[in-house]
C-alpha cells in the first residue's frame, strides 16, 4: 500500500521543544515561542520570527512577578508548562494549548487558519523587522467574552463583535478579555488593530508589531481580576474628597462665575466635594496656565474653596498651541509627537487672539523628557503658586484629526505599534509628577485609558456621549466592561454630554434616572454641554447644570441622591480599598460575584455596587417598574419596601421617579433610606 503523504495533508512545521531558564520554547522555521510562568496561574506567551524574542518592548506587564511554585517537562517534541491552575502544552508543531490544570479541561487552544497556510500565527512583512501580526484561537459555542475597556457598542458579552483596538473619544481600547470559560487573557501589545470574536475564530491583529505578546490566567472571574490586577498595576487608594460629588459643566468662563456656583450649594445645604475648571481658562493652548483676564487671583478663589470644603480640578490638555510660549522650545527639544510626512500637527484647534482655528501639536507622553517639561510648567502654574493637586486629563487620545497612526512617530517607537499607550503615559507624567513633589494623593480624570492606567492614579469617564436613554443604557455595559479590563476608577458625565434642555420635562426625567445611577457609580460627576449651547470657542458656555437647574422636582429628587451618596460615602471608600488591594472593582458585573448563576452572566442592565448592593437603573422613558434578575446563592431584600426574597429568581419591583431599585444581600446594612 502506497504510504507517501498525500498533497490534502497539511504541511506541518515539526520544532524543537525544550526547556530554558524555567520556560518552555518552541522553535521551527525561524520562528521563537517562549511560555514562561507569570505570576500564580498565569503564563506569558511571547513569538517572534526572524530573530531572538525581543525585551523592552512598550507593554502592560510589570516587571515579573516573583517566582511561582511550576513544573516544565519535555517530551515527543512537546511541551508542558504547569503554573498553578494553568497548564500551557505546546505540540511539534507550535500549536498551543491551555487547560484548566484540576480536571485537563481547555481552555482555549490555537487553531489553525487553514490546513496547509496560515498557521495559528501569521506574520505579514512591513518592512524592517515589522510585521502584521495575527493570533487565532479557536471558537467556542457556549462561549461569553467581557472587557476589552470601553466601547459605545452597548455589549456587555461581546461574543461577535469586531471591536478596533484604537483610542478614541468614547472608545477606550483595553485588550483585555474574560471568558466564561474561566480565563483572562490580556493581549500585550499597545499597536493599533483589532480584535474578531466571531463565531468561527477569536483573531487579535497588530496592524505594525515586533512580536506577538499575551498574558493569560485561569480561574473564577474574581479570581482572574486580583491577578490582572497584580500584573498590569493596582490603583492608589482612592482619598475620601474624591468619593464625593463632583460638580462640572461646559464651562464656568469665569472666576467669579465658578464661585457663585460653589456658594450656592453651600447656601442650599448641598453636599458638594469637587468642582471643575474647564477648558479655555487657559491664556493659551499648552501654556497650561490662568488667563488673568478671566481668573484674576486664583490664590484667592482656591483658598475660598478650600474654606467651604470644596476641591478645585482643573483641565489640562496635551496639545500645544503654536501661539504659546512653550511650543518653540517643546519643537527644537523634541518633545512633541513626530510626523513621518508633513508638518508636526496633529489636530485643529480654537485659540485665543485668533478668529480661526490653528495648527495644534501633542506633546509626546511617551518620551520621559517631554513628560518631565510638561510636568514643570503644571507644577509652577498650579500645584507651587495656588496648591491645586488634582487634574482632569482631557482629549488625552490623543484626540488626532485626522486619525492617521501611521504617520505619528512616538519616543516609545512607530505610531502603528505603540499608539495605544498614549492615554497611559499621559496620566504617569502627573503621577510620578505629583510624587515627585511630595503629594501622597493622586486622582487625575481621563477621556481615554489603557491597560495598567490605573496603577498611575487614573480614573477614566466615558466620554462625550448622547443625552437620551439609549446613550444612558449603554453606560451600564460599558462600565461593567471597563470594570473588567482594570480600570476601577470610572464615571459617565452624569445626564450626557451633547445638549439636554434644562427646561424639557423629558430630559428632566432622563436626568433623574442617570443623576440616581451616578450616585450609586464608583465616581459620581454632573457634567455636560447643555442647551442652549455656543460655537467651539474660547467664549463658549452651556446652559446651567446644577442640581437645582431642572425645576423643583428634579431639584428635590436629586439632592435626595446627594444625601444617598454622602450617606454612602464610607461604603464607597471600603470599594475603593478593595480595589487598591485586592484588586477587585466597586462596580461588579452580577457573575464576579455569582459565577454559577448561568443568568447572571447575561445581565446588562444591572450590576452590584462592592459585594452589598445590587443597583438596577431605570433606562427607559416613562417606566414606573422594571424586572430585575436576583442571583441565586443570596437572598435579597428590596432597600425600599424591606420585602426579602430568595436568589435565582427575577422580580418586578416599583420604581416612581424618585426610586432606582436597590437590593441589600443577605442582610447586610447600608444607610439607604435614612
Amino acid at each position: 500500500m502506497d504510504q507517501s503523504p498525500s498533497l490534502a495533508q497539511p504541511s506541518p512545521t515539526v520544532g524543537t521543544v525544550r526547556e530554558c531558564d524555567g520556560a518552555l520554547e518552541w522553535s521551527g522555521r525561524q520562528e521563537t515561542v517562549r511560555i514562561e510562568p507569570w505570576g500564580p496561574d498565569a503564563v506569558r506567551v511571547r513569538a517572534r520570527i526572524g530573530g531572538p524574542l525581543l525585551d523592552g518592548l512598550p507593554g502592560a506587564l510589570a516587571d515579573r512577578p516573583p517566582g511561582s511554585s511550576f513544573a516544565v517537562k519535555t517530551e515527543q517534541g512537546a511541551g508542558v508548562l504547569v503554573n498553578g491552575a494553568i497548564t500551557a502544552e505546546i505540540d511539534a508543531e507550535g500549536l498551543l494549548r491551555f487547560t484548566a490544570t484540576e480536571d485537563g479541561r481547555e481552555l482555549l487552544a490555537e487553531e489553525r487558519a487553514h490546513f496547509w497556510w496560515p498557521g495559528s500565527r501569521l506574520y505579514t512583512p512591513n518592512g524592517n523587522g515589522y510585521h502584521r501580526l495575527e493570533q487565532r484561537f479557536a471558537a467556542y459555542d457556549d462561549e461569553k467574552l467581557y472587557g476589552l475597556g470601553q466601547h459605545q457598542h452597548g455589549l456587555f458579552d461581546q461574543k461577535g463583535a469586531v471591536v478596533d483596538l484604537v483610542q478614541r473619544n468614547a472608545e477606550v481600547g483595553i485588550p483585555v478579555l474574560t471568558s466564561s470559560r474561566g480565563y483572562t487573557l490580556l493581549w500585550n501589545n499597545p499597536a493599533v488593530g483589532r480584535v474578531e470574536l466571531a463565531r468561527t475564530g477569536t483573531r487579535w491583529v497588530a496592524d505594525s508589531a515586533r512580536q506577538i505578546d499575551y498574558w493569560i490566567t485561569a480561574g473564577a472571574p474574581a479570581a482572574a481580576q486580583q491577578r490582572y490586577s497584580a500584573v498590569t498595576g493596582r490603583t492608589p487608594m482612592l482619598p475620601e474628597w474624591a468619593a464625593g460629588f463632583w460638580q462640572c459643566k461646559l464651562r464656568y468662563r469665569t472666576q467669579e462665575e465658578l464661585l457663585s456656583v460653589a456658594r450656592e450649594y453651600k447656601r442650599r445645604g448641598l453636599p458638594i466635594d469637587v468642582i471643575v475648571c474647564d477648558f479655555f481658562h487657559w491664556t493659551h493652548l499648552g501654556e497650561w496656565k490662568f488667563d488673568p483676564a478671566e481668573w484674576p487671583d486664583p490664590a484667592a478663589m482656591v483658598r475660598e474653596l478650600e474654606e467651604l470644603g470644596i476641591r478645585l480640578v482643573v483641565s489640562v490638555w496635551p496639545s500645544v498651541s503654536p501661539l504659546s510660549e512653550n511650543h518653540r522650545p517643546m519643537e527644537q527639544r523634541g518633545y512633541f509627537i513626530g510626523t513621518e510626512y508633513g508638518p508636526m500637527a496633529h489636530a485643529d484647534w480654537p485659540d485665543k487672539e485668533v478668529a480661526e482655528p490653528v495648527q495644534v501639536a501633542f506633546y509626546d507622553a511617551t518620551n520621559p523628557a517631554a513628560r518631565d517639561f510638561v510636568w514643570s510648567r503644571v507644577r509652577e502654574n498650579y500645584l507651587e503658586p495656588y496648591g491645586i493637586r488634582s487634574f482632569w486629563l482631557d482629549a488625552c487620545e490623543p484626540e488626532l484629526k485626522p486619525g492617521f497612526s501611521a504617520n505619528l512617530r512616538y519616543h516609545a517607537g512607530p505610531g502603528l505599534e505603540v499608539g495605544n499607550l498614549y492615554p497611559r503615559e499621559n496620566a504617569r507624567t502627573f503621577y510620578e509628577g505629583m510624587l515627585a513633589a511630595g503629594e501622597e494623593e493622586v486622582v487625575t480624570l481621563n477621556r481615554s485609558a489603557w491597560a495598567g492606567s490605573q496603577r498611575y492614579g487614573a480614573a477614566l469617564w466615558s466620554g462625550d456621549i448622547g443625552t437620551d436613554f439609549a446613550t444612558l443604557r449603554r453606560q451600564i455595559a460599558a462600565g461593567l466592561n471597563t470594570a473588567l479590563s482594570g480600570i476601577p476608577w470610572w464615571n459617565t458625565d452624569i445626564g450626557g454630554f451633547h445638549g439636554g434642555d434644562p427646561d424639557d420635562e423629558a430630559y428632566r426625567e432622563v436626568m433623574i434616572r442617570w443623576f440616581q445611577f451616578g450616585a450609586l457609580s464608583p465616581l459620581m460627576r454632573l457634567h455636560g454641554f447643555r442647551d442652549p449651547g455656543m460655537p467651539l470657542g474660547p467664549s463658549m458656555t452651556g446652559g446651567p447644570n446644577e442640581v437645582w437647574s431642572y425645576g423643583e422636582r428634579a431639584e428635590e429628587v436629586l439632592s435626595w441622591y446627594l444625601g444617598l451618596r454622602e450617606r454612602l460615602k464610607p461604603y464607597v471608600l471600603e470599594q475603593m480599598r478593595a480595589a487598591h488591594e485586592e484588586g477587585l472593582p466597586p462596580m461588579r458585573p452580577l457573575f464576579l460575584e455569582f459565577p454559577d448563576d448561568e443568568k447572571a452572566w447575561e445581565v446588562a442592565d444591572a450590576y452590584l455596587f462592592g459585594p452589598d448592593l445590587l443597583v438596577a437603573p431605570v433606562l427607559e422613558a416613562g417606566a414606573t417598574s422594571r424586572a430585575v434578575h436576583l442571583p441565586a446563592g443570596a437572598r435579597w431584600t428590596d432597600a425600599w419596601t424591606g420585602e426579602e426574597y430568595e436568589g435565582g429568581r427575577t422580580v418586578t419591583v416599583d420604581a416612581p421617579l424618585e426610586r432606582i431599585p436597590l437590593f441589600l444581600k443577605d442582610g447586610a446594612e447600608l444607610p439607604v433610606t435614612g
